[in-house]
């Protein structure tokens, strides 16, 4: 998962795609980048590994001037988390463009050989972002008009469709045009779209991955990005869309509203924090119905994404509701940190135990999933050491049984500790006393009730239902091989000793 933001206006950019990129921090701790516009027409880049307060310093922001730029944070779905895999990527033909990417290609290897073999372009990263980058170019390339027009552009992201199959939202910059921006014709990754009015009549133009990059900069949320649809806005702020898909279907990543998306954004006309509200309606009717004979002394969220569930859960319960962990804010998600040895080392250094809230009680821990199990796992060693007599876990997802290939880093099927599992066993290899799971059915319509228009969500890392259809078993074999945390590890590994070499050189 990325984050991805875009501000095409009359004012410089630069701080304020670092503020919106702090925002969406939460989307990727990996590496950030910023590419700006400057007056001569060249592009400013600045990208590394690190948070972006980490990343971008006093002398770096002083060089990214213009008033176009694009933004970027990236955690590493699979292979390499080197620097040179940071965004935005860049090429020189035609004219000269800059692209961030949000998102995962299914068929990337397939692109990567026939852009090698039949468009002569050489891609020198692992990531599937510069493959995509790449065929925008070529598609591009094919128009000999100068300028471009907004036609020839929406023309080239319809034949960059038909091409590609994955989850992708994108926002790129073209030398001598302007900004562009496009989802995909799944709308699987968000993408929306806002504007400010300037003191003197002039509007400049922002796309995020999340309304709340909007609000925090004073921008005006207009819409979602809709699935296949291509925003242009050229360097004198003329505003152009068309809806570049074939059939275009709107299938948004369910997994957004569960855990990833900040609670004070929209998706797809869906408050994020409304949504959880009713999983946690969902969940604790569910547990009222089915597991009333559970004594829950205190409802205890699991910090914190899951504290709007955990509350509405205890006022279903008409249980108290205490904050029994003490979150450390200075340690990143454990979800999206590379290797499992670091996830497991920062459980501890993240959370602490407030003995107070769990000794001699039954308390009903309250997360927003479970993926590995291992952090489940330690948490729950960790209530029992804090004197819990009991430990209940409910999650407000369900199951996660299969691989997400559209973005997510949910590692291979033998990491995943609900495949091929019932809950029994893994409530055993957690050590819970009793665990809950959320119904997918019950999870599907706590998310849509603000936007009934959605038919169908993206949720396969539950069903195994694949909305783009194009996955099969020798893919999940192919991902599972890059997913692995132990070739991670391998990866970084290398990548340090190949920086130590040449700084030895």
């Amino acid at each position: 998962m990325c984050g991805i933001v875009g501000i095409s206006g009359f004012l410089p950019v630069n701080q304020a795609i670092y503020d919106a990129l702090s925002v969406l921090q939460h989307r990727g701790q990996d590496a950030a980048g910023i590419c700006t516009i400057d007056q001569l027409n060249c592009f400013r880049l600045r990208k590394a590994n690190g948070l972006v307060s980490d990343v971008f310093e006093a002398r770096h922001m002083q060089r990214l001037q213009g008033t176009m730029g694009i933004g970027h944070v990236r955690y590493p779905t699979a292979g390499s988390s080197s620097a040179s895999e940071a965004q935005p990527f860049y090429v020189n033909s035609p004219y000269g463009i800059t692209l961030a990417h949000n998102g995962n290609l299914t068929n990337a290897h397939e692109l990567r050989t026939r852009l090698f073999e039949q468009g002569r372009r050489h891609i020198n990263t692992t990531s599937d972002s510069e493959v995509l980058l790449n065929v925008f170019a070529q598609e591009l390339d094919r128009f000999q008009d100068y300028p471009l027009t907004a036609d020839n552009i929406f023309t080239a992201i319809e034949c960059m469709h038909r091409q590609i199959r994955g989850a992708y939202a994108v926002v790129a910059m073209l030398i001598g045009h302007g900004m562009i921006a496009f989802r995909d014709p799944n709308g699987i990754r968000p993408l929306v779209l806002g504007k400010r009015q300037l003191p003197d009549g002039r509007t400049e133009y922002m796309v995020a991955s999340e309304s709340v990059a909007l609000d925090t900069l004073g921008f005006e949320f207009i819409r979602d990005v809709v699935a296949g649809e291509a925003v242009y806005i050229t360097e004198q702020g003329e505003l152009f869309t068309r809806q570049c898909a074939d059939a275009p279907k709107n299938n948004p990543c369910l997994f957004e509203y569960v855990y990833f998306a900040r609670p004070d954004s929209f998706i797809d006309k869906i408050s994020v924090y409304n949504a959880r509200i009713r999983m946690g309606t969902k969940l604790g009717e569910k547990i009222a119905r089915q597991w009333s004979d559970l004594d829950i002394d205190v409802v205890i969220p699991i910090p914190e994404t899951s504290t709007d569930v955990a509350l509405e859960i205890a006022r279903i319960l008409d249980k108290p509701y205490r904050q029994g962990f003490v979150k450390n804010r200075y340690v990143g998600r454990t979800f999206i940190m590379p290797g499992q040895q670091l996830r497991r080392s920062a459980v501890r250094r993240k959370l602490n135990a407030n003995r107070a809230e769990f000794r001699d009680k039954n308390v009903l821990l309250v997360d927003d999933s479970i993926v590995r199990g291992t952090t489940s796992e330690q948490i729950i060693e960790m209530a029992r050491e804090a004197g819990a007599k009991r430990v209940y876990l409910a999650s407000a997802a369900p199951e996660i049984r299969f691989p997400n290939v559209y973005g997510i880093d949910m590692p291979s099927v033998n990491e995943l500790i609900a495949h091929g599992r019932e809950v029994d066993e893994i409530c055993q290899l957690i050590k819970a006393d009793a665990l809950i799971f959320q119904d997918l059915n019950d999870l599907i319509e706590a998310v849509k009730e603000e936007n009934p228009d959605i038919s169908q969500f993206e949720c396969s890392v539950f069903n195994g239902v694949y909305v783009t259809q194009d996955v099969n078993q020798e893919y999940l074999d192919y991902l599972q091989s890059l997913r692995k945390d132990d070739v991670k590890a391998v990866a970084r590994q290398n990548e340090v000793e190949g920086l130590e070499l040449h700084n030895e050189g």
